[in-house]
């Protein structure tokens, strides 16, 4: 009986027909820049001939048409993408994304390991490859509550799974400078394996300190300097643009062919509604060569390079013994998919019809105490009062100072200024903690937003000028289990429900999308002027991003790694 790697030499000999051939295109050589006209066979899941004639049990027409590595994004949370690793799969992968690296921390802060499980057993099912790095912060640091702490002990039952390549962004970088025991023993049980990069604007003998402990990748760059500083330093720089965080534009001086092979691309968090309306890898690839990068640069670091900083040795070429993720394109320069192969499979709607489901989890996570507008109140202090300052496309924030209105005791907002409230309430049912303070650039003249979606503790995170308006915002949030919430005037004019531990919906992703769209909707009536002023909003409790933050804990002096007051 003919053995699989024998009919796989076989198939690629000639001697036998190959499963599938790819005829009358052209594939993308990602070594010497050229378009190849070529027959592509498949054998199982990968290619086993090029730069040939081969037959085929299934051929298919392409002529006209270029082949191209599928591509890998190296750094993302499905979490916010607001759908389950199934829904992301069906949605990202006819996009040409046939991998997907994932951290599961928005989860894990949440729910723990269960969390991890949740996304491992997920991964096991899905047709694209998604791959599992283990959260190495939850929580991120001691200045918030978190749902669930994960100390090494509990991730090293992980750690070979066939899923999970290493440990995921080191986002307490200060801990890292400064030695933290529990950030050491992480860092040391990973020795030798990848260990992903979370440090921004870090530069000098701080850089050097942190790239000492084996960290070897990050997508935090925001300039072309901090990017080439980190290059020559030994990392492998991830442009990121994602639905907030958007970097491209200021990296592209770095996207050239001399630097392609320390680059790759990632997109972070981004939701359904702009992969339908913009794309996904794809957009960033169209974007970079409409802005001047040379094809063969942006293509590498989609794929070949990628792999190759993640220890994905099997992919990122068309290339015979290679695995057989493929994308059909009209274009090297439009980038749009007419076909998809995942694993030599022909990415279809019955293909992800075989996959199994997975059962949602985390379904009870919202436990926070109920609220009145008086929980809004801020007591009037002397001097300038901290405002958290938002920059849009960006999740680093200015910490800048206003003498604020007063109303009787309290300090209030200035809408000449274009300076809300905020508040973010401890919501996994540990200490009932409230902390409320001002933050501008969202635009609101009216109204609330709130979420459960706020990195990395995720706990409701809410903005508003109406502090009855913010309490029936974080009530409803109970109410559904979770989710984002537009309140105007007393009244619930937009929300979304996310039961799967507040930040995944049990819809299907098409159902996702039209949501947030009358959810933009809903925030632009109040006068919300940001692009996406939901995940805007969940990024404000951060506080591993510089300059000001806030956590359930008070304002956070991010530079100082310390609470105000």
């Amino acid at each position: 009986m003919t053995t699989k790697l024998e009919r796989l030499i076989d198939q690629g000999v000639g001697r036998v027909p190959a499963d599938i051939v790819l005829k009358g295109g052209r594939f993308f050589d990602l070594v010497t820049g050229e378009l190849v006209l070529s027959d592509i066979a498949i054998g199982a899941d990968r290619i086993v001939g090029i730069s040939g004639s081969y037959e085929g049990e299934t051929e298919i027409d392409i002529s006209g048409r270029i082949v191209v590595p599928g591509f890998i994004d190296t750094h993302l949370h499905i979490e916010s993408s607001l759908v389950t690793p199934h829904e992301f799969d069906r949605c990202v992968l006819p996009y040409g994304v046939t991998t997907a690296i994932c951290d599961p921390h928005e989860i894990a802060n949440v729910l723990g390991t269960a969390g991890i499980e949740f996304f491992l057993e997920s991964a096991l099912e899905t047709i694209m490859d998604i791959r599992v790095q283990l959260s190495s912060c939850v929580p991120a640091t001691h200045l918030e509550t978190s749902g669930a702490d994960l100390p090494i002990e509990r991730l090293l039952p992980f750690r070979h799974h066939p899923k999970v390549i290493g440990l995921a962004e080191f986002m307490n970088f200060p801990g890292v400078i400064h030695k933290d025991p529990v950030c050491l023993a992480k860092l040391d049980a990973f020795q030798g394996g990848h260990i992903d990069g979370h440090a921004p604007l870090l530069s000098g003998n701080d850089l050097n300190g942190y790239l000492s402990a084996g960290i070897r990748t990050e997508h935090e760059c925001t300039t072309a300097g901090e990017a080439l500083e980190k290059i020559r330093k030994g990392m492998h720089i991830l442009v990121r643009e994602g639905s907030v965080s958007k970097d491209l534009a200021a990296l592209i001086p770095i996207i050239t062919e001399r630097l392609s092979p320390y680059l790759a691309l990632c997109t972070d968090d981004r939701n359904p509604l702009d992969i339908a309306e913009q794309g996904h890898l794809d957009h960033m690839i169209r974007t970079a060569i409409a802005s001047g990068v040379e094809p063969l640069a942006i293509y590498r670091a989609a794929s070949i390079s990628a792999a190759r900083a993640f220890g994905l040795r099997d992919r990122g070429l068309v290339a015979p013994g290679w695995r057989a993720d493929l994308v059909v394109l009209d274009s090297l320069e439009n980038c749009r998919a007419d076909m998809v192969f995942s694993a030599g499979r022909h990415v279809t709607d019955a293909l992800f019809s075989s996959r199994r489901p997975v059962a949602p989890i985390g379904l009870d996570s919202v436990k926070a105490r109920p609220v009145n507008a008086a929980h809004f109140g801020v007591p009037v202090a002397e001097g300038e009062t901290p405002v958290i300052g938002v920059l849009p496309g960006k999740i680093i924030t200015e910490h800048r100072r206003y003498r604020l209105p007063v109303r009787g005791n309290e300090t209030t907002v200035d809408l000449a200024n274009d300076i809300i409230k905020v508040a973010v309430i401890e919501r996994h049912g540990k200490n009932g903690n409230h902390a409320n303070g001002f933050v501008q650039g969202f635009g609101l003249k009216k109204g609330a937003i709130a979420s459960t979606v706020g990195h990395d503790s995720h706990n409701i995170c809410v903005v508003g000028v109406s502090e009855d308006d913010m309490a029936c915002a974080a009530n409803r949030l109970g109410e559904i289990k979770g989710g984002f919430v537009v309140v105007e005037d007393g009244k619930v004019t937009g929300e979304i429900a996310l039961p799967i531990a507040g930040l995944m919906s049990l819809e299907p992703y098409e159902t996702v999308r039209d949501i947030l769209h009358h959810l933009r909707k809903a925030a632009f009536a109040l006068g919300a002027t940001l692009e996406e002023p939901f995940l805007q909003l969940a990024f404000l409790p951060l506080p591993v991003i510089p300059h000001l933050k806030i956590s359930d804990r008070g304002m956070v002096d991010v530079d100082k790694f310390a609470l105000i007051g």
